[in-house]
């Protein structure tokens, strides 16, 4: 089938809102978004210039805090102009890229996340072993891996969608170049297109949520022939853990999961896109006391240096 294009740009409707509401969103949004590159910024600082460079957990850390601020700035700068910009316009190629380089750094973050749960699976289940399970080659090939595995997810993504015609209407219910919504727009039938996306984002978010899960399940049940404060460390830890996959899993399969119409996406796309970095930070520092005491003595001898 030819492909006919009659659009050459789109219209982001953006997040639902009155228009009083969009200066207050617009500052809040603002926040957010500085906080998830200062956030991000300290914890990748503090571990490139720590021993806890060394360590397999910290390393997954280090990449994942490089990974959330380009994740998020693939949406949130746009998101935050639209909000206070009289025309939302998105030509058809920069709407493509979008979409392209989304599902690229959203895949890598989720495998950065497994990684991580594998991590704590070897530490706490085969502790002896967990060195030379965990060695640093092993490291670079799961984030060799990550990368990867996202390329030719979003690959996937962005043939299917350059192969969708587009006629009109041009105006996408949403704040950002998404499958879903651009899905709506297409004039053709797009049953199969559909049942790919489910397929290719929904299932993945799914089945890869239902594994990190399960990994969680069974660290717990190992924890029983662990001493009370190795239990107790490493509650604290998986704790951490947990609630990101949550922040992070729970929106995106309710998004993709589900038939085109029968969820409003942007409103939980706001969870995995905004909400989730910006809470990374926090949440793997304040119940760390080692992650909390490297910070203080990077951020000491940094400020120490430029003092003198």
């Amino acid at each position: 089938m030819e492909n006919h294009n009659n659009v050459t740009e789109f219209i982001l409707l953006g997040l639902s809102m009155k228009k009083e509401m969009k200066t207050v969103c617009f500052a809040i949004f603002t926040t957010f978004y500085l906080a998830i590159f200062l956030g991000n910024f300290i914890i990748f600082i503090t571990i490139t210039y720590s021993h806890l460079m060394q360590q397999p957990m910290y390393y997954f850390l280090w990449n994942l805090s490089f990974i959330d601020p380009c994740f998020t700035s693939t949406v949130v700068p746009r998101m935050i102009s639209d909000l206070i910009s009289s025309r939302k316009a998105i030509s058809y190629n920069c709407c493509m890229t979008q979409l392209f380089s989304f599902h690229l750094l959203g895949g890598v973050e989720i495998f950065i996340l497994v990684s991580m749960a594998f991590d704590r699976y070897v530490a706490i289940c085969k502790p002896l072993h967990y060195m030379t399970i965990v060695n640093r080659q092993r490291c670079n090939m799961l984030i060799l891996t990550a990368w990867v595995v996202a390329f030719w997810h979003s690959v996937a993504q962005i043939f299917m969608m350059l192969r969708l015609p587009f006629c009109g209407p041009n105006q996408i219910e949403h704040y950002m170049c998404e499958s879903k919504p651009l899905l709506k727009l297409a004039c053709t039938d797009t049953h199969v297109a559909s049942i790919l996306v489910i397929a290719n984002t929904g299932m993945i978010a799914l089945v890869t949520f239902l594994i990190l899960v399960s990994s969680y399940i069974i660290i717990l049940y190992n924890l029983r022939k662990h001493s009370s404060e190795s239990r107790r460390k490493a509650l604290s830890t998986c704790a951490s853990h947990v609630l990101v996959v949550l922040l992070f899993f729970v929106p995106c399969i309710t998004t993709y999961l589900p038939p085109s119409d029968t969820v409003n996406d942007k409103e939980f796309a706001v969870f995995y896109t905004v909400i989730a970095p910006m809470l990374n930070p926090l949440i793997y520092t304040l119940r760390n006391t080692e992650m909390k005491n490297a910070i203080r003595k990077v951020w000491c001898r940094k400020l120490t240096f430029f003092l003198k």
